[in-house]
């Protein structure tokens, strides 16, 4: 077997809940033009003298909030070392790997982990975005970072993506075991809520000038929205509803975490969540499956404040599946379909 290096990439977090390292944290993510694909200098104008210096205060006290929940530090962080740990060690066992962390933005830095890559000069690495569906605001920013870096090399390894994997039985198999520990026939209603996008990054997607309203993604998946997110987000649902035997009347598909005030996928988690409660449901449970470690959106957005709102408007209780984290069923999973794609591409 080659000598191969694994790199798993999650978004990443600030340094500490302090004002100043969030601002860091924000200023590197939001003036990526994955993320805000705006021309160069209305997102610079945008991002540093608007968003991020009123934005930055205010998610400084969310991640205060998030380290006080979390026992004093981030749980996206914790739980990816954790991980990377784990799949390090199951595959070590079957091989000379090695399986490295990354994070987009902030610490441990891609640069600074590619440098200690390269230095191992392995014969093969492997990329793996750890965003179960999709979006160039995530897994296509990660993978144009690192191949950007990967090519200044003078000795240029074999590299391998791990594409999406929302339907990869390692993840379905990891949310489904996490979510068949709540009696979910005792709740109302199941949200899967997902991450938001603005809607023109899914329009991008399509490359014969249609727009994602023009395909049927709610309902089906096909080779024409086999890469927008929403379609694939809509996928995930059904095939979690399904192994989890969830009806499809009893739960629902929703969108968290705008930002600005440019129309977003729909529909909205908090609008969703609201109305919901407003119709009579009482008790909800809430999966975040765009999410594989905890972080400030499950933990505080969903958990706490969406929480509180679903009370103010007539629910009793909203309850969130927690991420796959670094549970020893999920670090398996991940390390036999690394296994399996080692030997599919040997």
């Amino acid at each position: 077997m080659k000598k191969t290096g694994v790199l798993l990439v999650n978004l990443g977090t600030p340094d500490s809940p302090a004002v100043s390292d969030v601002r860091k944290y924000l200023t590197e993510f939001l003036n990526d033009p994955r993320v805000i694909d705006l021309p160069w200098l209305k997102r610079k104008l945008l991002v540093n003298g608007i968003i991020v210096p009123l934005r930055a205060p205010k998610s400084a006290k969310e991640y205060a909030h998030l380290w006080e929940l979390s026992g004093g530090e981030s749980p996206l962080l914790k739980h990816s070392i954790n991980l990377t740990q784990k799949v390090h060690s199951l595959l070590k066992e079957k091989g000379p790997i090695d399986t490295m962390l990354a994070m987009r933005y902030g610490n441990p830095s891609i640069d600074s982990v590619l440098e200690e890559m390269r230095q191992n000069n392995y014969e093969k690495i492997i990329i793996v975005p750890l965003y179960p569906q999709y979006a160039s605001a995530s897994n296509g920013t990660a993978i144009e970072k690192i191949l950007k870096i990967i090519s200044k090399w003078w000795a240029i390894p074999e590299i391998s993506v791990v594409g999406q994997f929302y339907d990869s039985p390692a993840y379905l198999d990891a949310f489904t075991k996490r979510g068949s520990k709540y009696p979910i026939e005792k709740y109302d209603h199941v949200l899967f809520s997902y991450h938001g996008l603005p809607e023109r990054h899914v329009d991008k997607v399509y490359v014969k000038g249609e727009l994602c309203k023009d395909h049927n993604c709610e309902q089906e998946l096909d080779n024409e929205n086999k890469l927008c997110y929403k379609a694939v987000c809509y996928a995930t649902s059904r095939e979690l509803s399904a192994r989890l035997n969830i009806h499809k009347d009893k739960y629902s598909v929703s969108f968290q975490s705008r930002l600005g005030k440019d129309p977003w996928v729909e529909p909205y988690t908090e609008e969703t969540i609201a109305q919901l409660a407003k119709n009579g449901t009482k008790k909800l449970l809430v999966f975040s499956p765009a999410f594989v470690a905890d972080c400030l959106e499950t933990v505080v957005e969903i958990q706490h404040t969406y929480a509180e709102l679903f009370v103010e408007m007539g629910g009793e209780k909203l309850t969130l599946v927690e991420s796959l984290n670094s549970e020893d069923y999920w670090a398996n999973g991940l390390a036999n379909l690394l296994d399996n794609y080692l030997h599919s591409q040997a």
